[in-house]
């Protein structure tokens, strides 16, 4: 049986999900917490086989506090679940040392699955990520240095007419940078401009609201 601890401030999800395991006759759940506090303070002295997730926690980072776990417990394989459907999100979570991603929306369908995948030495993402990832592998895109230089400056939130200073260039070349960047990524505004270059992982993130 595979050994299940589960850490989400949320009860009634921490329920549905221990339902889910029980019935599935391949794990078990082994312990709970509600706070990344406790959650540490647990794994001190239980073994479990997987830690499922969350990202959002009242007293931390899900993913930061997965890299502090991967590195204290080794053997210990990480699931997060969440309701972040970015890629950007994904890669950070298993650079940070997660084994797998799972959507909170499709944890009924994937959840099990997810978990033989883990135990088996594999690495799991939810169904609906992986779409996503394979659509930006077939769709390769090659940024000039100045478009590189126009995107930054979108997404700290500068106007044509700032980027067009900023790089000493006239308002109409960053324009037709702008306009080559939204060919180029398939957007079709700023926030989609940025938003879309975040999940290919051109930009690492919106560095103004």
């Amino acid at each position: 049986m595979i050994r299940v601890h589960i850490t989400d401030d949320h009860k009634l999800i921490v329920g549905g999900i221990s339902l889910l395991i029980k019935e599935s006759n391949i794990a078990t759940v082994s312990g709970v917490s509600y706070s990344v506090a406790e959650c540490r303070k647990k794994l001190a002295f239980q073994a479990p086989d997987v830690l499922l997730l969350d990202i959002e926690l009242p007293d931390g980072d899900g993913i930061d506090f997965c890299g502090e776990i991967v590195a204290r417990h080794p053997a210990l394989k990480v699931m997060i679940f969440t309701s972040h459907e970015e890629y950007s999100t994904m890669r950070r979570a298993m650079a940070n040392g997660a084994a797998g991603y799972i959507l909170k929306a499709d944890l009924a369908e994937e959840l099990i699955v997810g978990l033989e995948t883990i135990m088996s030495g594999q690495s799991f993402v939810s169904f609906e990520i992986e779409k996503r990832i394979k659509k930006i592998e077939e769709r390769p895109v090659w940024l000039t240095l100045r478009e590189r230089q126009v995107l930054e400056g979108v997404a700290e939130g500068y106007t044509n007419q700032e980027i067009a200073d900023h790089l000493g260039l006239s308002l109409q070349t960053i324009k037709s940078y702008h306009k080559s960047l939204n060919q180029k990524i398939d957007a079709n505004n700023p926030t989609e401009l940025v938003k879309k270059a975040i999940e290919m992982g051109e930009i690492k993130r919106r560095m103004h609201p």
